[in-house]
């Protein structure tokens, strides 16, 4: 069964204000009229904003149901598309600040937020986040949100895979020479939970660029091999999860099935948990 998600990876710059973002939006729609998500980077509407800046922080800080919030569900109401648009500074009553990426629907409503747990400590110095956030996409399937390092930490990956996520959407702002080994990572983190994994890295003078989309098998779908601006378009089959994990990566292996119901957990004491064989199943 086709579970199809048209998708732009938007590698841009960041974008100096709303109306700039709002009419690179409206392009965008109209040069890929059948796409149904489109994403960009970290902290895209932010500008030049500087994560170590206190009073940088403060100044673009605002809650979810704040200004920017509002204009994002009236565009995406209006043009009718679902939107990512990297993350935002979400501001709370108890004064804490959160890195946030904000997932908002075509008929305008905000259908998901997920505050980014693994900061990039000590330039990040905003509060880290605890919980895990996936989202059903029309009849394609199921996201699940993750913002730049959190990559790093394989847990977070496999913790979405096992919520049943089938696309992991990464958006990142990435300056560092190890924009190199995260390009690694995004194919590790597929292929380990065999899904597909779309990473969504700012353009320069910012970012380092080189964003890609990788199927449950690890091979790049799409990439931008530089950080000049562009855009990924691609259509994925979602099902291709299940078929992968039936099948196995490369017609052999399927870690998903490896244990028989007569095996005994595993301790994890590193986690003070455990791995049980008999529920060792991901949602689908």
């Amino acid at each position: 069964m086709l579970k199809e998600l048209s998708l732009a990876l938007v590698q841009d710059p960041a974008a100096a204000s709303f109306e700039e973002f709002e009419h690179r939006l409206r392009e965008l729609v109209r040069q890929y009229p059948r796409t149904q998500l489109f994403v960009f980077p970290e902290q895209h509407l932010l500008g030049a904003f500087d994560p170590s800046d206190q009073a940088d922080l403060a100044r673009h800080a605002e809650p979810l149901d704040g200004p920017t919030g509002r204009e994002l569900a009236r565009l995406t109401a209006e043009l009718g598309v679902w939107l990512i648009p990297g993350s935002v500074l979400e501001s709370t009553d108890s004064d804490l600040v959160y890195n946030t990426l904000v997932v908002y629907s075509p008929s305008g409503e905000l259908a998901a937020s997920y505050r980014k747990i693994f900061p990039w400590r000590p330039s990040e110095t905003v509060e880290p986040g605890a919980d895990f956030t996936t989202l059903r996409i029309d009849d394609a399937g199921t996201i699940g949100l993750t913002v730049c390092y959190d990559a790093w930490f394989p847990e977070h990956s496999r913790q979405l895979a096992w919520m049943g996520a089938e696309l992991l959407v990464n958006v990142v702002l990435t300056p560092t020479g190890d924009r190199a080994q995260e390009v690694i990572l995004v194919q590790a983190n597929a292929i380990a939970n065999q899904v597909f994994v779309a990473s969504v890295n700012a353009a320069a003078p910012r970012g380092q660029g080189r964003s890609l989309l990788v199927d449950p098998q690890g091979r790049i779908l799409a990439e931008a091999v530089g950080a000049e601006s562009t855009v990924l378009a691609a259509t994925v089959d979602l099902d291709e999860v299940r078929r992968t994990r039936e099948y196995g990566t490369a017609g052999v292996t399927r870690p998903w099935s490896h244990f028989a119901d007569t095996d005994q957990p595993i301790e994890l004491p590193v986690y003070g948990g455990r791995i049980t064989p008999q529920t060792w199943q991901p949602k689908l």
